[in-house]
């Protein structure tokens, strides 16, 4: 190889490396740009997905289904109540409003799950009443027992405090968080509440075109 061959390989490797180094720092930093829009929106993404507990539940037309099958959409799990008095149905409006303003490729992927941590009241007939009540297409789950409930409220971080159910019109504490579980089944984040409809309706088709 010649002196001038040598000095060409030279300026075309120095070329390529730069090239690369301009396009890396471009593609991490749109990367980081979705990464801080979308914990903005309040959606926070797990380094690591987490399994489901494998637990049957029971869904709103009587239907079994186990926790840990849900697979084939983005699910948003909210826990809550059909008697709740406040969070639940200004979490349920918020979410039929941010449902209605998103494209229709991202309300394909989507689901939204109410899951009772009220197993004594709601009964399969009261959620799909109350759920009617806001959008029929939104899921409610119970399962027999609250010690199941709470696996799988654990089980995504978002725990609840079960009810004294010898009151009378008895409230049950809960979180305002919702958790995100991916089209594999397992969680893959969360979404802090209170939510911020325009902030969602921007940046969760942007989560749901992940992987």
């Amino acid at each position: 190889m010649t002196r001038t061959q040598k000095t060409v390989f030279i300026l075309v490797a120095l070329i390529a490396l730069v090239l690369g180094l301009t396009i890396n720092k471009v593609l991490s930093g749109k990367g980081q740009g979705d990464s801080t829009a979308l914990i903005d929106a309040g959606i926070i993404l797990l380094p690591q997905s987490r399994n489901l507990p494998d637990v049957q539940m029971t869904n709103q037309d009587g239907q079994p289904v186990t926790i840990n099958t849900l697979k084939g959409k983005w699910s948003l799990l909210f826990f809550g109540y059909t008697f709740c008095p406040d969070i639940c149905p200004t979490t349920l409006a918020q979410l039929r409003q941010i449902k209605s303003e998103l494209p229709a490729d991202a309300v394909d992927k989507l689901q939204i799950i109410l899951v009772s941590v009220d197993p004594n009241r709601d009964t399969p007939k009261q959620l799909k009443q109350y759920l009617g009540y806001f959008d029929p297409q939104f899921v409610g789950l119970t399962a027999a027992s609250v010690e199941d409930l709470q696996k799988v409220a654990n089980a995504v971080s978002i725990p609840f405090i079960p009810a004294d159910t010898s009151k009378p019109n008895y409230t049950v504490d809960h979180s305002g968080n919702l958790a995100v579980i991916g089209p594999d089944g397992t969680q893959r984040g969360f979404i802090r509440a209170p939510l911020n409809n325009t902030k969602l309706v921007a940046q969760l088709p942007v989560m749901l075109k992940r992987q």
